[in-house]
């Protein structure tokens, strides 16, 4: 049995799928992009602020599942340029503490509405 998990403290699903489903014990949170729910556009700056904006909005469904970061097991980088790699990580860092979550980082063609980051994850309860 899956349950729907949705917030307006992030970004709406811009397709036919959730901001987060609960299964077993686990939520998946779908990707997310560095869009400000108040303002519906990406953070001015660069790298950083997109990762910054990217966790924020899945830290918003992780906390409306009545989870934190902590729960964190696996994420997903999506990146639109590898050489922002170490900009990505030293933000991603500032939200993580050990045990860290599982990670990979990909480099992709290009991510929905030109951002440079997105980032999914796995928490469990």
């Amino acid at each position: 049995m899956k349950q729907v998990i949705s917030t307006e403290k992030a970004p709406a699903a811009i397709g036919p799928y959730s901001q987060a489903i609960e299964a077993n014990g686990f939520v998946y949170a779908s990707g997310q992009l560095p869009i400000d729910p108040a303002t519906g556009q990406f953070p001015e700056g660069g790298i950083k602020e997109q990762t910054r904006q990217s966790i924020l909005n899945a830290q918003a469904i992780l906390e409306s599942a009545g989870l934190t970061l902590a729960n964190v097991v696996k994420t997903t980088v999506f990146l639109a340029d590898m050489n922002d790699f170490a900009a990505m990580n030293e933000v991603y860092a500032s939200f993580f503490q050990a045990p860290y979550p599982a990670r990979s980082a990909v480099a992709v063609k290009t991510l929905p509405k030109g951002a440079m980051v997105e980032i999914e994850c796995i928490a469990v309860k």
